[in-house]
Order: C-alpha cells, then structure tokens, then sequence
C-alpha cells in the first residue's frame, strides 16, 4: 500500500517587484551621472521626458519625487527638475535646535497649518494628470511614505515647504497606522480638486 503524501498549501513568497517609478528614478539617477551633469543642470520638461521615456507623466512624476526625497533633484513649479549639488543635503541646519524650547503642541498645530496650506496649494495645481501621481495603478493612494513629498512637490510653494521642513523634526506624523488613513484622505481629496478637503485632512496629522 503507497503511502499518501500529505497535502500542503504552502507555496513559495510571492516576488517583490520594484514598482516602476522606483526603477524609472534609478534609471533617471543613472543618466544623470552618466551625462556628467552639474548642480544646475536641468532635465528635459516633463511632458518631453515622459514620452522620451515612453511612460505616463504620473510615474514620472512620482520617480521625480523619490529622487526629489533623495537630494539628487529640485523639482520647481513651471521649470522642471534642477540637479542639485550632493553637498546640499549636508548642509541643511537642524531644524530641531531653534524650536527646543517651544511648546510641543505649539508647534504641532504650526505644522498641521502649514501642510493644510500645502495640501491645499496641491489640490488647486492646474494639471490634473499631475494629481493623479498620488494614486497608483490601481486607483488608491500611494504608499503613505511618498505621499507628503508628492502633495509638497503639487503644492509649488517654496516656503511653505520651507516651514515644513522647518518644523517636521521637532513634530513628526503620527504612528504609520494613522498617518497612512489620514494621508490617504488627503490624497484622494488633493487628486479631485477639492482644496478644503485636502486642508481639512490634515487636522490631526501631527504627533502631540
């Protein structure tokens, strides 16, 4: 008599793929250095770049911003992406040093009214194409981690992000949990058009 082999269901861990932005801005990285290009230097336009490059605006858009994150590129509202010199990222103060002695909700409602403003900024961008970046290729928000650099980078208000950057050391987002729920409304709402939504989700944004 065979004996039966016992059934299992276990199946090898599905692959992780780089989504194609990651992998359009390590394309993108690469160009540049391999062009030799110089802080100042300026990428193509972005509707050129894109068909260039043969994929949407959205995820051209969303690779710009992971390399916006990165200190390789500063992406400037109706002038495209700037190369930025290396030496840039290391020479930003410590925002942390001149709001030690501030009241920590203070500073909270500080930033939550300064990323109301931004969202708000991004949700009124005249390209809509541009607003979709937020969402992936399913229709839903974007990883919470790429959305506030997105909405930042709709926005194309240089201080505002300024005070953003000023004030997010010493008042962070909340936990991963929250942030993602609450990101993703501004998402959705800043992807419609709809300013005062997208101001209003970010009521509550910022740890206490």
């Amino acid at each position: 008599m065979t004996k039966k082999r016992p059934q299992t269901s276990a199946v090898p861990e599905r692959m992780e793929r780089p989504r194609l932005y990651v992998q359009l801005a390590d394309h993108i990285a690469r160009f540049i250095e391999a062009q030799g290009l110089s802080p100042g230097d300026r990428l193509p336009p972005e509707r050129r770049l894109a068909a260039e490059l043969g994929v949407s605006r959205a995820t051209l858009s969303r690779a710009l911003v992971a390399l916006e994150v990165q200190g390789m590129v500063e992406v400037q509202h109706g002038n495209g992406a700037v190369v930025l010199a290396p030496a840039l990222q290391e020479t930003r103060p410590d925002p942390a040093l001149s709001l030690a002695e501030r009241d920590p909700v203070e500073i909270a409602r500080a930033r939550e009214a300064v990323m109301a403003g931004l969202a708000r900024s991004a949700a009124a961008h005249p390209d809509s194409s541009l607003r979709l970046a937020l969402l992936d290729a399913d229709g839903r928000p974007i990883r919470f981690s790429d959305t506030w650099p997105c909405v930042r980078r709709l926005a194309g208000a240089s201080l505002l992000a300024d005070l953003d950057d000023l004030l997010s050391q010493a008042a962070p987002l909340e936990d991963a949990r929250v942030s993602a729920e609450r990101l993703a409304a501004v998402a959705r709402a800043v992807v419609v058009g709809d300013a005062d939504a997208a101001a209003a989700a970010c009521a509550h944004l910022v740890r206490v």
